[in-house]
């Protein structure tokens, strides 16, 4: 059995014929894609390191959110389209991407939501979704250090914000150019 057949064979076992149809609607490109614009690496927050103030997250995994530094590092990237951005998480943080072309001052920061499961008081994320092609999940139940893998597949430069309401108003956001 070649690989295509088999994968077939597996994907389509239990679907019934609407829904495989459904499926099979979906086309994702799989074509290859490699050299240094394939995928780029953004440092969502960081954890400092500091003789002044040192910070054991062996003892306290969940660190208090003031030792994060709110910041997108590069604050730049550029990938090919169909290329992928790993944001590799540090902190509480909601990563939101929107569409080529929307600047920071274009977000309405009043369209707010509250996070399930927080906190009575605790501040809400930015729910603008005008523009928006990405919002990850909510940080609550999830550890506060994990990747978020997203990929771009048309050109232009795309706004990315941590719409953690606070965060976003520490102006934490940078920018993700693709190119052809």
């Amino acid at each position: 059995m070649r690989r295509r057949e088999f994968v077939t064979t597996v994907a389509t076992a239990g679907l019934s014929t609407p829904a495989l149809a459904q499926a099979q609607a979906h086309h994702h490109d799989h074509r290859p894609l490699s050299g240094p614009l394939a995928s780029a690496t953004v440092s969502f927050g960081a954890w400092p390191a500091s003789t002044a103030a040192p910070l054991d997250r062996f003892a306290t995994p969940n660190a208090p959110a003031a030792a994060n530094a709110h910041v997108l590092l590069p604050h730049s990237v550029i990938v090919k389209e169909g290329g992928s951005v790993n944001f590799v998480i540090a902190g509480f943080h909601v990563v939101a991407v929107y569409g080529p072309g929307t600047e920071p001052d274009e977000i309405d920061a009043s369209d707010v939501i509250a996070l399930p499961g927080a906190p009575p008081g605790f501040p809400p994320a930015i729910n603008d979704p005008t523009k928006r092609v990405y919002r990850g999940p909510n940080p609550i139940p999830l550890p506060q250090d994990r990747v978020e893998c997203v990929q771009f597949n048309q050109w232009g430069t795309y706004l990315v914000i941590c719409a953690f309401l606070p965060h976003f108003v520490d102006k934490m956001w940078g920018y993700v150019r693709v190119i052809r």
